[in-house]
């Protein structure tokens, strides 16, 4: 690793990218990501990488679809509408087995909605979000570091399973200036693999990409099966802190876990048996964080959403055993204090029998 750099996380994610071996780029400006595009417009040049500012959201994620029919390793990235815009070009990734990264920056509301920090974003990316049978790997990070590192992860990932991975940051992550380890450079060969497409001479075989249902027939059920198995079984990925002994648990990913962090300290140091568990893969959902949580008489979810977007799959992970709440706002992070607050309210809900 290379010494500590102070790095905005939109600008951490992007110098990773490059040191992950990513070479194309295609982009459309959108607050609160476009520090990526900025940054990689100069920094791609120097490593010998291609940037496009694309005409549109649309064009992006296709332009990505070609670099990656090609072997390159290929990012887009984008926020709210701009990554809605981008659900047609990823199910066809997905359709077409390429690897691809591509980044949501989360910011509040629907519609055009605003862009300020949000994570409203959540059933839309642990859903797949276009049309067909998929599902997408999907990282958050809670730091400009891990902003950085699950860079990394995210392109070593879309190559094992040849499948999409997103990353679902947020403008406070992506706007915060934190002191970040970057990674060394990796190379990345073109020609490692033997899917990429390639010009032919008369005697060699034809490689194309294309929907790989159009060649599998029947077996792309069991394929597809298959593969959506693996991932859940291997990938799951989370932390947990003091979550052996709780009784109430809080469940949050990206920025809003930083909070959690304080108000467990905060209610622990009240005497109120409280852990966390922070996924790290919104999908797959790290089902297997909630088996240690023995002791847990009701979870508590908190993030930058009205609606709870993790609450269902709280209740799927756990077998529906226990109450789960939500606290959050669609506009701010939560207030540590307030958090605590809402503990000490839950718990006595709990204790009274009711949710």
């Amino acid at each position: 690793m290379s010494e500590r750099v102070l790095m905005k996380g939109n600008e951490a994610l992007a110098e990773a990218a490059l040191r992950a071996g990513c070479r194309f780029f295609a982009g459309y400006p959108i607050t609160p990501q476009t520090e990526i595009l900025e940054y990689l417009s100069w920094r791609m040049d120097e490593v010998g990488g291609s940037y496009t500012q694309a005409e549109s959201e649309l064009a992006a994620v296709n332009m990505v679809y070609g670099a990656s029919s090609g072997g390159a390793r290929a990012l887009t990235t984008s926020s709210g509408p701009g990554f809605s815009l981008k659900q047609e070009g990823i199910s066809y990734l997905c359709g077409a087995d390429l690897p691809a990264v591509i980044v949501n920056v989360m910011r509040i509301g629907s519609g055009l909605g605003n862009i300020f920090q949000g994570q409203g974003d959540y059933w839309q990316m642990t859903r797949g979000g276009g049309h067909g049978d998929y599902r997408t790997i999907v990282l958050a990070p809670n730091s400009a570091q891990e902003n950085a590192d699950l860079m990394v992860l995210a392109f070593d990932l879309a190559e094992k399973y040849r499948h999409p991975v997103l990353i679902a940051s947020d403008a406070a992550i992506g706007q915060s200036i934190e002191a970040v380890e970057l990674p060394e450079f990796r190379d990345h060969d073109l020609n490692k693999y033997d899917w990429p497409v390639r010009g032919a001479k008369a005697d060699e075989p034809i490689r194309t990409v294309k929907n790989v249902f159009y060649s599998m027939g029947d077996a792309y059920e069991d394929y597809l099966r298959d593969k959506y198995a693996q991932i859940e079984a291997e990938e799951q990925r989370w932390e947990s802190i003091q979550v052996e002994d709780a009784e109430l648990v809080l469940v949050a990913f990206g920025i809003s876990s930083r909070v959690c962090e304080e108000a467990v300290e905060g209610a622990r140091a009240k005497g109120l048996k409280v852990g966390l568990i922070r996924p790290i893969t919104l999908w797959p959902f790290p089902v297997k964080a909630f088996e240690k949580a023995v002791n847990a008489k009701a979870f508590l979810t908190n993030e930058m959403n009205l609606l709870g977007q993790t609450m269902d799959d709280i209740r799927l992970a756990t077998g529906c055993r226990v109450p789960v709440y939500h606290s959050g706002s669609i506009f701010a992070i939560t207030d540590t204090n307030d958090l605590i607050v809402r503990i000490e309210e839950v718990m006595e809900e709990v204790k009274g029998g009711g949710q």
